[in-house]
Parts: structure tokens; sequence; C-alpha cells
């Protein structure tokens, strides 16, 4: 592989596998036509799954008929994913290092992860593979900051950043434009994590990289900083149910003749 994957990414989800797959939110049903209708997969198509993780988004894709390819550098999460999607080519590889030959798919989504690598170089690589006029989609879950409380469930969660790449911080923009692209747009719909606080908040949290390669003392305080701030809620305080919203983000890029 030509690039290196980030410190907090190798170390933080060669453990989280598990985590992942408990407490991340799955995506609104409006990702279906945003999947058929803006980046025109069918059965016809072939798409990559890049940095797919665990394959929380592979059954999206699936699902629509296309042949996907998941591309994921870390082991641990590539392992889950071929377990749980045997319909998929899982893959190992990196953004600037995508083994497959050049216009050979038709699009590339990147779910949950183009931050990690956000650059020139892993465009001009995405570049490379898709056909003329083929599209790059983005999409990310994110907590919906309108809800009072959620502010101070994402400063516990930001406090602890330090260098990781993160969405929200808006740095990922920097790698457009880029000459073999069109303009991105975006398309943003709302939906609903609602599960046991244990899953919906603890292991979301828990399965951040940087937190999952925090020293297990560390990671303790943090649970303690999350049962205040529940205990500290009405709205979460006491409940066998909870739900944290969030706003889905999902932008598309075509690529030029």
């Amino acid at each position: 592989m030509k690039d290196q994957v980030h410190h907090s990414a190798t170390a933080g989800y060669k453990s989280a596998a598990d985590l992942y797959v408990k407490g991340r939110p799955d995506y609104p049903p409006q990702v279906e036509d945003w999947l058929s209708a803006t980046l025109g997969l069918d059965s016809h198509k072939t798409v990559i799954d890049l940095g797919a993780g665990t394959g929380k988004f592979t059954g999206r894709l699936l699902a629509t008929g296309a042949q996907v390819i998941a591309v994921e550098p870390v082991a641990q999460m590539l392992d889950r994913l071929a377990v749980t999607w045997p319909k998929a080519l899982a893959v190992s590889g990196t953004a600037t290092d995508l083994p497959l030959p050049d216009a050979s798919v038709d699009a590339v989504v990147c779910a949950q992860a183009f931050h990690w690598f956000a650059s020139a170089e892993a465009l001009d690589e995405i570049a490379r593979v898709l056909k003329p006029g083929g599209r790059l989609g983005l999409i990310w879950n994110l907590r919906d900051t309108q809800v009072s409380w959620v502010p101070r469930l994402d400063a516990i969660v930001n406090a602890l950043e330090g260098d990781t790449p993160r969405y929200y911080t808006g740095a990922w923009r920097q790698a457009f434009p880029h000459p073999a692209f069109g303009p991105l747009q975006v398309q943003r719909f709302h939906h609903g994590h609602t599960g046991s606080p244990e899953d919906v908040i603890f292991n979301r949290v828990r399965s951040t990289s940087f937190i999952a390669a925090l020293p297990a003392a560390q990671r303790a305080k943090v649970d303690e900083r999350l049962r205040a701030l529940i205990l500290s809620e009405p709205e979460l305080r006491g409940r066998d149910v909870v739900t944290v919203p969030y706003e889905t983000a999902a932008f598309v890029a075509v690529k030029g003749s």
C-alpha cells in the first residue's frame, strides 16, 4: 500500500470491530433513493465501498443489486465484513492504492470514511478507477447538535480527538475542488438511533477510533462522564430505551468525461 493508515484507525479499529457493529447507527430510508437516483446504482453497475469497515454500509449497496467491492485496510474490520456480507468482494486496500484497473467501476462510495483520507492523491486514485461520468458518493451520519444535550455528548468525545481527522472540522473539504470532478452536491436527511443507552450512547462512543485506542483506565473515565451526562438529562435519565438524533449528510461529485 502506498499510504499509511492513520494511527487512530489502526490502533482503535483493531480492537473495536464488535463495538462498531453494536454502537453505530444505521442509515435513514431516504438513502435507498439517493443510491439509486443520485448515484445511479442498479444490477448493471459496480461500486466500491471504500473504507468499508465492518460493512455497516455494504448491505445498503448490495440491496441496489450492484456488484460491490469492499475495500478496507484494517484486517480485523475486513474479516468481520467478509463474514457478514459474503456476496461482496472484500479486498485489502487504501484510498491511494486501489487494487483495480483504470475506468473499471461506476461509483465509489465512502460511508463514514472520507475524512480519513481526504487528499488530492486519494481523489486522483478514485478518479483513475471510475469510468467517465462515474460518481463519487460521500456520506456521514452525524449527531444532531440542535438537540440540547447532544453538544454535551460531543464535547466529551471531541476533547479526546487529538490529531484524528473528523468530519465536523471541515478539513476534508480542502481536497475539493479537484480537476477530475464536478462540484459537490449535498442532500441531508434526519433520523434517530433508538436502543438501549448501552448501545446507542456507550458503545457508540466506545467505537470511536481514538477512544477505543485509549488505555483501559482512560476509557473507564469516559464511561463515567457519559453516566454523569445521562443522570443530568431528563430525556435520558432512568430510561431503558433512548433515541440519539442524527443528521445524514450525503454528497455526490461526478467525474468528467
